[in-house]
């Protein structure tokens, strides 16, 4: 088959070909946003899910939804390293200008108050760092070094701005579970403050699954202001269409068998799918795809995913992390008991627990329930067997 003409898009965050299986999650995102453009916001979403679930495909697709309604959106992809409000800076330092730059006379205040009140708030970084913005801060706005209560300031600025504007304000948050306790009380503070002002803000976020319980601890009232939806393997019709769709456009026909296949080994995870479904498409001749395709395609793949998805994960593992977590994979698919783990460890489940708080914020395992452990990766029991060997 011509490599070229491959429709199939393995990748981190990649939009698939077909976007398929997520469309009241869309809907109830384009609802949302409506909603909060006619002043009446209301809950946003933090989506939830393992890696390569699709969680920052949907972020991004909301983003698109947002843009097509000329809201201004801040996309923020949060890291191990920090930096939240610094990244959060610079978004809304672009956006507020090109606020002013199409602002109508009677809202140029706004907007003018609202990059003053961006100076205060990159004032209290503690290593020094500043945005270019030709603005004098505002004295006693975001300027009191406690984040809660200058991000809330920050925000409510923004969203005054975009209001007066005729627009709105879309911040998308990934990987929301490498925010700090203080940064994810601060974003939620915030955002129910413009809740409360009815302004035409959203925060929608994406994170693993321990998210909600962060979230919980850093502010009680959380759930009252997101929903948590999850985002899981697709259905098998879903994941069908997934595969059979782009080719379909292509006139290119995928046996039925072929199509089971790549179902059954990705799980039905929708980057493990864009993955089998890519590399068979290479390795067949030429169409029909086959079953005898896939089959073929199963060294690549494998090597591909090892290489580029699980390996660069497993590398940041302490080698007694990566022994936890080979104690996991030979128990089989999950969730395990944390005594069970420490049990073929040969240790006492308290000599582990460093460990395992470890591997939590490194995002490589969560707790599904009270005492169980699961991974956060799919397959990846598989990947830590093919090492051990």
């Amino acid at each position: 088959m011509d490599r070229f003409e491959n429709p199939y898009r393995p990748g981190a965050g990649s939009a698939p070909p077909a976007l398929v299986g997520r469309d009241d999650l869309i809907d109830d995102f384009e609802i949302t946003m409506r909603r909060a453009l006619d002043r009446r916001p209301g809950k946003s979403c933090v989506l939830l899910g393992l890696r390569g679930v699709g969680k920052t495909v949907l972020l991004n697709r909301f983003s698109q939804i947002a843009e097509q309604r000329e809201v201004k959106v801040g996309f923020i992809e949060a890291s191990e390293g920090g930096g939240f409000p610094e990244l959060l800076a610079v978004r809304l330092r672009r956006i507020l200008l090109e606020l002013e730059h199409g602002a109508a006379r009677r809202a140029l205040s706004a907007v003018g108050r609202a990059l003053s009140v961006l100076m205060s708030f990159t004032h209290t970084f503690t290593d020094g760092s500043s945005v270019a913005v030709s603005f004098e801060p505002l004295a006693g706005q975001a300027d009191s070094g406690v984040l809660s209560e200058d991000l809330t300031d920050l925000l409510v600025a923004a969203g005054e701005a975009a209001d007066t504007c005729d627009s709105g304000l879309l911040l998308a948050i990934d990987e929301l579970q490498y925010l700090t306790d203080e940064e994810l009380a601060a974003i939620v503070g915030a955002t129910h403050r413009t809740v409360q002002l009815d302004l035409p803000v959203v925060v929608s976020a994406a994170g693993l699954p321990q998210v909600p319980a962060l979230l919980g601890n850093a502010r009680t009232y959380a759930e009252r202001l997101f929903e948590f939806p999850e985002i899981g393997r697709l259905r098998e019709q879903d994941a069908a269409d997934a595969i059979l769709l782009p080719a379909a456009d292509l006139d290119v026909e995928i046996e039925a068998a072929a199509v089971r296949r790549i179902i059954e080994e990705s799980g039905s995870y929708p980057y493990f799918l864009q993955e089998w479904a890519y590399h068979a498409w290479n390795a067949a001749p030429g169409p029909p795809i086959t079953d005898d395709d896939v089959d073929s395609a199963r060294p690549s793949v494998i090597d591909k995913l090892d290489r580029d998805f699980f390996r660069v994960r497993y590398d940041r593992l302490t080698p007694k992390e990566s022994d936890y977590l080979q104690a996991m994979a030979e128990l089989g698919p999950g969730p395990h008991r944390s005594g069970d783990i420490a049990e073929v460890l040969g240790v006492q489940v308290t000599s582990v627990a460093p460990r395992r708080s470890a591997l939590i914020a490194k995002g490589m395992i969560y707790s599904p329930a009270h005492g169980g452990t699961d991974f956060t990766v799919p397959l990846f029991d598989e990947f830590m067997k093919r090492v051990a060997h």
